[in-house]
């Protein structure tokens, strides 16, 4: 691989860690609307609790839920790892 290639794959690996830092504040964000949906369910009163919009909260929370771990799926190391070698 030429130099001029080299730069343009080390251009997109530090557009890859730019989107692993947005990653991590999206995941920051919807872990702290997690928090705060967990804190209103279980602040909701005990005759409510097992209730259709304790259920509905509770769905919320575990969709949050799905979302992070989707997110942290991400793996930058691997794409970082996959780069490298192409730029070899």
């Amino acid at each position: 691989m030429n130099r001029e290639r080299r730069k343009r794959i080390a251009t997109v690996r530090k557009k890859v860690d730019g989107i692993v830092a947005d990653i991590q504040a999206v995941i920051e964000a919807l872990q702290e609307i997690r928090d705060d949906e967990e804190i209103a369910r279980d602040s909701l009163p005990m005759s409510l609790q097992e209730g259709e919009r304790a259920q509905q909260m509770q769905e919320s929370i575990d969709a949050l839920e799905g979302a992070i771990a989707a997110l942290e799926s991400f793996d930058a190391d691997d794409i970082g790892e996959t780069l490298e070698r192409a730029a070899t």
